[in-house]
């Protein structure tokens, strides 16, 4: 377990430095929405590509999947049934949905690297590579049905998915295996090494995402949010993939899936189709603070 924990507190560390380098303004405020742009459409996609380039595909692929994405729609549709008898005004539901089903993809793919090594990584890439669509046509939808937007549509929902450079990443990963591709042995170095910088970045930027001070939005749809997140969806993951006779690794790289704080990239999508921007920040940062605590829980029980 020690050497476990020595695995996660450079992460955490690396999101603290990220806040503080905010606090501080260094190197400048600037330089930090320019880093995560470089994280989110260079350095991230190259560590995709090279990992499922690579990536020896096991019989349960399909059982991952199917996990994932069974488990997010039951999270979605108890959260919509919830709400039906307790119901939240509509821009805030749409950021209680994103709170309750998104996931943060940098810290998700550490954190499988730094427990579970490379075949941790591994698993962890294939199940990003189909929940990262699923999740922007489920949001997005949720959106449509709450907020009445007129802007939203079939082109806008396929827009969101293939301008997607992580979907995009995936893809070409996906299709390098498939075909067995030999991938040119400077390429490949070349992909190593912006790998290495993508998720050292993409935690610093979280941290520097970060806004503690506005933590007072709606308390009640705060806890929805959070019970969805770290209680709903793990309980649903987790008896999905012992159902379906994952084995042990597989289900614990679920699990951490499962109780990854949202995506901060939440904000971006909520700006864009006008929900709840202070309701969003707020999850985030709520979540990505309680996350500690539920893979303390975690480490104790499925590693």
């Amino acid at each position: 377990m020690e050497h476990i924990f020595s695995s996660l507190i450079p992460i955490f560390a690396l999101i603290i430095f990220g806040y503080l380098f905010k606090k501080i303004s260094f190197p400048s405020h600037d330089f930090w929405p320019m880093a995560d742009k470089l994280t989110y459409y260079i350095l991230m996609p190259s560590l995709l590509i090279l990992t499922l380039s690579q990536a020896k595909f096991e019989n349960n692929s399909f059982e991952l999947i199917l996990s994932s994405t069974l488990a997010i729609f039951l999270t979605l549709l108890t959260l919509v049934i919830f709400n039906k008898f307790n119901q939240a005004n509509s821009s805030s539901f749409t950021s209680v949905v994103q709170g309750g089903i998104r996931f943060n993809t940098y810290v998700f793919l550490a954190l499988s690297g730094s427990i579970f090594g490379s075949e941790g990584l591994v698993i962890a890439a294939i199940i990003i590579s189909f929940a990262i669509p699923i999740l922007n046509i489920f949001c997005i939808s949720i959106f449509a049905i709450y907020s009445n937007n007129q802007k939203i549509n079939i082109l806008f929902i396929l827009k969101s998915i293939f301008k997607n450079p992580l979907i995009i990443a995936s893809i070409i990963g996906v299709l390098i295996n498939i075909l067995g591709f030999q991938m040119p042995l400077s390429l490949e170095n070349f992909l190593k090494i912006l790998s290495a910088a993508a998720l050292p970045l993409g935690l610093l930027s979280i941290g520097y995402a970060l806004v503690l001070k506005d933590i007072k939005s709606a308390k009640k749809d705060m806890l929805v949010s959070i019970i969805a997140k770290f209680i709903v969806l793990p309980a649903f993951i987790f008896f999905i993939s012992k159902y379906l006779e994952l084995d042990a690794l597989a289900i614990s790289v679920l699990v951490l899936f499962a109780i990854m704080p949202t995506a901060p990239s939440s904000f971006i999508l909520a700006r864009e189709l006008k929900g709840d921007l202070q309701l969003i920040t707020s999850i985030i940062t709520v979540q990505t603070i309680l996350a500690t605590i539920f893979l303390t829980i975690f480490l104790n029980y499925f590693v």
